[in-house]
């Protein structure tokens, strides 16, 4: 369906008389009918950071700690901790009764077992690994960690909503190496997902786990009690965004993830449905090079790129032309971030000019190296916003070549560190909500540790040096002075370049009720 026939149809919709109510549709009472941003081809959280992914892990697996839409942690499989030793041991303890789907109790071993894979991968856990002198099981329900020097965010860390969240598996499954992703998925939260009804491409299936128990207190984004108030939990793969739209208005599906810019006033026009900014911390868009191959493997030539970069065209290739949807002058940090500033800002909000891109290029060694950039065609977002940046890379003088993809692909491919034309890849467009880069010890693609980076694996000791010293500094005014330093550093090193931010919007029938501030999670909602 063609997007100009979907605003007809929106309009229609929207005017006309509302359909008989059916006598009894007591199947459909029982099932949430869910259109993710895409398809969820890789089931381990552990090995990607994909926000589908994290979606599809918040369904079935659980935390330690949540985080409620302040993003204050509260405990969560943990029943609560004792902190001793001047902040350098913890004793956690767990809460009686989770068990896992095969029926198993969840235990401190697996909770330890979980951490140290978690640790790994993520940014806070890699700060923690340093400073852990050992991690010990003292029963089924009690676990111990002893520090080398203290870790202020012990429970920030432990709670994390996204990228990566520390969920629980049992400790059989965690202890796959996290370069490794599993496959049997069996976690302790309030959905069981379904393999034997999974169709690639088309619907992923998650069923309420009937012995799941839920703490108490009030739900709270990832805090508080996750209440399956659904039977089964479909998720209805559609990418293309006039289609998802129209199934909606329609109401053969229940929930769209995320509202294209275009589509948006149209769905506010329709009277059973609503549409709202769910996560307020945005989407903070970046364009990452690989650092390991030419011809961004050199600070010079990822700098040369800077006065190409517009990022009001970026924004709006997505978002159009209202404002208030978008920021422009966006640094390393969100807008939203008490971290965010102007240190030099003017290298994206001064004279723009892609003919100046192109000479400091050359000036830098640029001769031509072939630019292989990642293209998801089925997600449409990354769609535009790559599609811009080929665009400027073009006039800029580099030489690229599109590798055309749907979503999975990309995620598997920007994982291989082998030269582009041995499979790897030079450039990809990466997303992240805002809440996740908030600060230095969070913020993913900041880091400058080469092999344990994020995809693209810069390597930058000035940032990380920094980073270290924003994790001890004693005040927030402190932290904020060397937010300052980093994005200074930030500028010569460019272990990304930023491309604005934006804040997207999600739509569900006016029927379901319950939808929680932070993040797009089909938790807790029922219909009414």
């Amino acid at each position: 369906m063609r997007r100009r026939d979907v605003l007809k149809a929106g309009a229609a919709l929207a005017a006309a008389p509302l359909a008989a109510p059916s006598l009894a549709q007591p199947a459909s009472a029982r099932v949430l009918r869910f259109v993710p941003q895409a398809d969820v081809t890789i089931l381990d959280p552990m090995v990607t950071t994909g926000y589908i992914t994290r979606n599809h892990a918040h369904m079935v697996w659980d935390t330690l700690y949540g985080l409620d839409e302040n993003f204050r942690p509260h405990p969560q499989l943990a029943e609560g901790h004792v902190v001793e030793d001047e902040g350098r041991r913890w004793t956690f303890t767990l809460r009686e009764g989770p068990t896992f789907h095969d029926g198993e109790k969840v235990r401190a071993a697996d909770a330890v077992a979980s951490i140290r894979r978690w640790m790994t991968r993520d940014t806070h856990g890699q700060t923690l690994a340093r400073r852990i002198a050992e991690m010990t099981v003292l029963d089924d329900r009690r676990f111990e960690i002893r520090l080398t020097r203290p870790f202020g965010p012990m429970l920030e860390a432990l709670g994390k909503a996204s990228s990566y969240p520390c969920f629980v598996m049992p400790e059989r499954l965690a202890r796959t190496p996290p370069t490794t992703a599993i496959t049997e998925i069996i976690g302790s939260g309030p959905y069981r997902f379904k393999a034997d009804e999974r169709v690639p491409g088309a619907l992923v299936v998650y069923e309420r786990y009937a012995r799941y128990v839920p703490r108490a207190g009030t739900p709270s984004m990832t805090a508080g009690p996750k209440l399956a108030h659904f039977e089964r939990m479909e998720w209805r793969i559609i990418t293309d965004p006039g289609t998802a739209a129209a199934a909606l208005q329609a109401g053969e599906v229940d929930w769209w993830e995320q509202v294209t810019a275009d589509l948006r006033p149209v769905l506010q026009r329709h009277r059973e449905v609503v549409v709202e900014v769910v996560d307020r911390s945005g989407i903070k868009a970046m364009l990452r090079p690989n650092h390991l191959h030419p011809p961004f493997d050199t600070a010079e030539r990822r700098r040369a790129l800077l006065p190409a970069i517009v990022q009001s065209d970026f924004m709006a290739s997505i978002m159009g032309q209202d404002r208030s949807l978008w920021r422009e002058g966006v640094g390393c940090f969100p807008v939203a971030s008490p971290m965010a500033n102007d240190e030099g800002i003017e290298a994206v909000t001064g004279p723009r000019s892609v003919d100046a891109a192109k000479a400091a290029l050359a000036a830098a060694g640029y001769r031509g190296e072939k630019v292989v950039f990642l293209h998801p065609t089925d997600v449409p977002n990354n769609n535009a916003l790559t599609l811009v940046a080929i665009d400027m890379m073009r006039k800029a003088g580099l030489v690229v070549e599109p590798a055309v993809s749907d979503w999975g692909t990309v995620l598997a491919r920007r994982a291989k560190k082998e030269p582009p034309d041995q499979g790897g890849w030079n450039a990809v467009v990466a997303l992240f909500a805002g809440a996740d880069l908030m600060n230095p010890g969070a913020h993913l693609l900041l880091r400058g540790n080469g092999e344990g980076a994020w995809f693209g694996w810069p390597t930058s000791p000035a940032l990380e040096a920094l980073r270290d010293e924003w994790f001890d500094a004693p005040t927030a005014e402190a932290q904020a002075a060397l937010a300052r330093r980093i994005q200074a550093q930030f500028w010569q090193d460019v272990p990304y370049w930023p491309l604005g931010q934006y804040f997207v919007s999600s739509a569900w029938r006016r029927s379901i009720t319950g939808v929680l501030k932070g993040m797009v999670l089909p938790l807790n909602v029922r219909r009414v």
